[in-house]
C-alpha cells in the first residue's frame, strides 16, 4: 500500500499512551489519521479487536465509513454494511459504533477490544468516555489503547480540555495518580499539505468564519469556543505575571464557600478603578472554621477593606441558629452580604473583562489575573451559555462555577478605586469633605499628622 501521512499523522500512529487526543483546527487530518491507524494496527495484531465510534450512526456513515471504503485495501479486507464491521484476512476486527446518550453504553456492557476509537470526542459525555475505558480488556498481549480525535466545542469541551489539555504540555506524555498515561497532539490545518495542495482556498473560507468559530477551526483554540460565555477572556491580556502590590492599593477578599469548594481570591484595585486577582485559594472539604483559617493563613498581613461572600452564608440554620456568616465570625472573618443578582452579575463582569488599550497603547482589560491563580484561569473560559436562560451562566459542570461566582460577587460590590493621597494637602479640612473627595477613612488618619481635620466620623 502507498500511504501518505503528515507528520502529526505519524506522531498520532505511532503514541503508546495509554489515552491519545489528536485534535485542534479542523482540516489537520484527524479522521484520516484515525483510520490509517486503525488499519496498520489490525495488520499488525492478527486478532485484534477495535471500535471506532460517533455520537450518531448517521454521522459515522457520512464520514468514517464511507472513508474507510476507500482506504481498507478490498484484497485484505471485506466490510459486512449490516454489523457495519471490517473483517480482515488475520482475523482483526474494526467495528463501528454509536454513543448518542448515556443509556447507549450498555449495548457494549459484555464486548471486550483492543482499542477504541472516539472520533469528535467533545460530542460525548465523560461518563461515556469513561465507562468504555472498562471495555478495554483481553487475554492477549496487545496494547490497550484509547485513541481520539476532536475540534474544540461542544458539549464534551470542559472535561475533555480539563482532561488532556489543561497542565500539559504538547506532544509529551503524562501520566495521572494512578500511572495511567495521556498525551495531547495538536492539528492544524497548515500543517495538512496535501490538504493545503489540493484545495488552498480551504483556509480563506475559514477566515470568514466568526470570530469564536474562526478561533476553534482555523487556530484550534481550546480557550475559545461555541457557547461560551466570555468570550472577551485571552490569556495573553487577562493573564500576568505576579508583582508587589503597593501597600496603599484598597484590598479585597471575595469567596463562594461550600463544602465541596471554597474558591476564594485577594484582589487589590488602582487608582484607575482596575482590579487585579493577585491570590487564591481554592480547596474542597474545609468546615467553616478550617476555611477561615486557610482563609486568614493565606491572607498574611495583607489589610483587607472588605471581605465578600454570597448571601445564602446568612441562611441560619436550624438546629444551632446560627449562620454560616455567624461561625465565620466566630473564627475571625467578618463578612459582608453581596449581591446575588446572577444576569447582571454576569453582565458587570463581561465589562470588566472587556479589552482596552491603555495610555500606553497596551491592551489590557479593567480585570486580570496574576497566573498563580490557576483555578481561576483555568475555569472563567470554559463557562458557558446556560441551555434555559441564553442570559446565564450554566450551573454545570458545577466545579467550574466556584471561581467566578467569587469574582462576580466582588463586581457585585462596586469596588471603589483606590484614592490618590495628596502630600500636599495644608490647612483646615472637614472630616465630611475629606470624605467627599474620595479619602477612605484610614487614609484619613494618616492625614492627620499633615492636616487639621474638623469633625468625626
Amino acid at each position: 500500500m502507498d500511504i501518505q501521512i503528515t507528520k502529526k499523522q505519524q506522531t498520532f500512529i505511532n503514541s503508546s499512551a495509554d489515552e491519545t487526543l489528536y485534535g485542534g483546527a479542523a482540516g489537520g487530518g484527524k479522521s484520516y489519521g484515525q483510520l490509517i491507524d486503525a488499519l496498520l494496527y489490525a495488520l499488525k495484531y492478527p486478532g485484534s479487536r477495535q471500535l471506532i465510534l460517533r455520537n450518531s450512526f448517521p454521522e459515522l456513515n457520512r464520514s468514517l465509513i464511507l472513508v474507510s471504503v476507500t482506504i481498507f485495501p478490498v484484497g485484505v479486507c471485506s466490510y459486512n454494511q449490516s454489523t457495519h464491521v471490517w473483517k480482515l484476512k488475520n482475523k482483526s476486527i474494526v467495528e463501528f459504533g454509536y454513543l448518542e446518550n448515556d443509556g447507549d453504553v450498555q449495548q457494549y456492557q459484555s464486548a471486550e477490544y483492543d482499542v477504541i476509537r472516539f472520533d469528535e470526542l467533545t460530542h460525548f459525555t465523560e461518563f461515556q468516555y469513561t465507562y468504555m475505558i472498562s471495555r478495554l480488556r483481553g487475554a492477549n498481549p496487545f496494547p490497550k489503547q484509547i485513541k481520539s480525535t476532536t475540534n474544540p466545542g461542544s458539549k464534551g469541551h470542559v472535561w475533555v480540555k480539563k482532561r488532556f489539555i489543561d497542565d500539559a504540555i504538547p506532544e509529551q506524555i503524562h501520566s495521572d495518580e494512578t500511572g495511567r498515561t495521556f498525551v495531547f497532539i495538536p492539528a492544524k490545518v497548515q500543517e495538512n499539505k496535501f490538504l493545503m495542495d489540493a484545495d488552498p482556498g480551504y483556509v480563506k473560507r475559514l477566515e470568514q468564519l466568526s470570530e469564536t468559530d474562526r478561533k476553534a477551526l482555523l487556530d484550534g483554540d481550546w480557550d475559545i469556543f461555541e457557547g461560551q460565555y466570555f468570550t472577551e477572556f485571552s490569556r495573553d491580556i487577562h493573564v500576568i505575571d505576579p508583582f508587589i502590590i503597593p501597600s496603599d492599593w484598597r484590598r479585597y477578599i471575595t469567596l463562594d464557600y461550600g463544602l465541596d469548594m471554597l474558591a476564594c481570591y485577594w484582589i487589590a484595585v488602582d487608582t484607575h478603578q482596575k482590579a487585579y486577582v493577585y491570590k487564591e485559594l481554592y480547596q474542597s472539604n474545609l468546615i467553616i472554621s478550617d476555611a477561615a483559617k486557610e482563609i486568614l493563613r493565606v491572607n498574611g498581613t495583607d489589610v483587607i477593606y472588605q471581605k465578600i461572600a454570597p448571601p445564602d452564608l446568612w441562611n441560619r440554620r436550624q438546629e444551632t441558629g446560627k449562620s454560616a456568616a455567624d461561625l465565620f465570625y466566630d473564627n475571625g472573618l467578618k463578612l459582608i452580604k453581596a449581591n446575588n443578582d446572577r444576569v447582571q452579575g454576569w453582565y458587570n463582569l463581561k465589562e470588566w473583562l472587556k479589552p482596552y488599550e491603555d495610555e500606553q497603547g497596551i491592551t489590557t482589560a479593567s480585570l486580570v489575573i496574576t497566573k498563580n491563580c490557576v483555578n481561576l484561569i483555568r475555569t472563567l473560559p470554559q463557562l458557558q451559555y446556560d441551555d434555559h436562560d441564553p442570559n446565564d451562566v450554566a450551573t454545570q459542570p458545577h466545579e467550574i462555577t466556584h471561581s467566578s461566582d467569587a469574582i462576580r460577587y466582588f463586581i457585585a460590590g462596586r469596588p471603589k478605586p483606590t484614592s490618590e493621597l495628596k502630600p500636599q494637602l495644608t490647612g483646615v479640612y472637614a472630616y465630611g469633605e475629606l470624605k467627599l473627595m474620595g479619602y477612605t477613612d484610614a487614609q484619613i488618619r494618616k492625614l492627620r499628622d499633615k492636616v487639621k481635620i474638623i469633625g468625626k466620623r
